[in-house]
């Protein structure tokens, strides 16, 4: 899609349609017990968020939705799937251009990569990325935004 093609109600349909279900995700992630179905929806509402964003977004909104479709299956307990979306979020981060990311999403990437090689049982792998995710958290301008990638990372030094 080219960039005169990203404008128009169709397209900013397609971007309020992909935040409201990334935050869904988010809600169904933070519940502390999920019925099979609202796994499901989990699932699903994820990958349907990212493939609108394919065609209303920025690389900074598919590395993201990349980085939620693997959170979604390191939470459903899915290494495999897990590990090809933060190959895919880190992949993303490294083809943008300076500028186009936030100071986040980087470590976010390494702290998807870290997660998924947890959930795979990989410590030694895990441990590595956790590593590679608290340097370049160090660089994060927002304390919000640092602590949020610290608090994901003791989660996950908690898994191994």
């Amino acid at each position: 899609m080219s960039a005169t093609e990203r404008t128009g109600p169709a397209v900013e349909q397609r971007r309020v349609l992909a935040a409201d279900l990334f935050n869904r995700v988010w809600e169904l992630i933070e519940q502390p017990e999920r019925t099979r179905e609202q796994d499901d929806e989990m699932l699903h509402s994820a990958h349907a968020s990212r493939a609108l964003w394919a065609g209303a977004g920025t690389v900074v909104n598919l590395a993201r939705g990349e980085w939620q479709c693997s959170r979604v299956y390191s939470v459903l307990g899915r290494p495999e799937p897990a590990l090809w979306h933060a190959r895919r979020c880190l992949e993303l981060c490294e083809q943008a251009e300076p500028g186009e990311l936030a100071d986040f999403d980087l470590p976010f990437a390494y702290e998807a990569l870290a997660r998924a090689h947890a959930v795979a049982g990989d410590r030694e792998t895990a441990l590595r990325w956790l590593e590679r995710a608290a340097g370049a958290a160090v660089r994060i301008a927002e304390a919000d935004d640092r602590e949020l990638v610290a608090t994901d990372l003791a989660e996950i030094r908690g898994l191994l």
